[in-house]
């Protein structure tokens, strides 16, 4: 029987209608003329959860990486939690991802020499000492019992569940999530997916979300796909099965 889940009380968030999260004609060519990203325009509110899919190399995650700025878009824009970051130093942009920003990845970006509550702390004692919010996040993931376990001898899925603790726990506008279920079965992925789901329904946090898997993306409120750097389809998100025959229509667009 997994620990119960508990919701962490949210801080005063923008308004869910203004956009949270917003590209304007964003390109992002590479050397060699390579070009990731091309005219992509797109605005999130506040509390969406948005998958974005696409065949591989099509720009999921330059995307995701330019929309929170750890990559420099070649030419337009982009606004995240009220602040243009298109030209912003990389002083403030840091502190605004430490800020406002949480982060999940497929390989968890732990630490295994170090405890669930010491990973889960790291973001607050580079901005300041969180104790019990620590400790509210840990109950919300379902690891309350497990805070002084080192990391390294956790299961893959508790895993993900610290770093889904450590990107909540500085409360964030917006959660970046890169294939967070690519490496777990389609059990422990589903609680994963729960606990981002929550994420924007209880606490109003924006999450965007790369994904290959069909049945991930089914868990969001609107699916973006790409199609060689392009927007070919942003629209509300379909059942698993709909979503399985609109990507394999672009993947064939792509190859015609």
């Amino acid at each position: 029987m997994p620990a119960r889940l508990t919701a962490v009380p949210a801080p005063t968030r923008l308004d869910s209608m203004e956009p949270l999260l917003e590209l304007t004609a964003v390109t992002r060519r590479y050397p060699r003329g390579v070009l990731a990203l091309r005219d992509v325009s797109l605005a999130v509110p506040g509390g969406q959860f948005v998958a974005v899919m696409g065949a591989t190399g099509s720009g999921k995650s330059t995307l995701l990486h330019c929309a929170a700025g750890l990559d420099r878009v070649s030419s337009g824009a982009v606004r995240l939690a009220g602040r243009d970051i298109t030209r912003m130093r990389e002083g403030p942009l840091t502190r605004l991802r430490r800020d406002r920003l949480g982060f999940v990845f497929q390989s968890y970006n732990l630490l295994s020499e170090l405890t669930v509550r010491q990973n889960v702390a790291l973001p607050g004692r580079l901005g300041g000492p969180r104790p019990r919010r620590v400790e509210d996040v840990l109950e919300t993931v379902g690891l309350g019992g497990l805070g002084k376990r080192p990391v390294g001898e956790l299961s893959g899925g508790q895993r993900q569940r610290v770093a889904i603790a450590r990107a909540l726990v500085t409360a964030p506008a917006v959660i970046f999530a890169d294939e967070p279920t690519g490496a777990l079965d389609p059990s422990t992925g589903g609680q994963i997916l729960a606990l981002l789901r929550r994420a924007a329904d209880r606490d109003g946090v924006t999450v965007v979300m790369v994904t290959h898997d069909p049945a991930a993306a089914a868990w969001s409120d609107r699916l973006i796909l790409l199609r060689n750097g392009t927007l070919a389809a942003d629209d509300p998100t379909p059942d698993a099965p709909a979503i399985a025959d609109r990507l394999r229509d672009v993947s064939l667009a792509v190859t015609a």
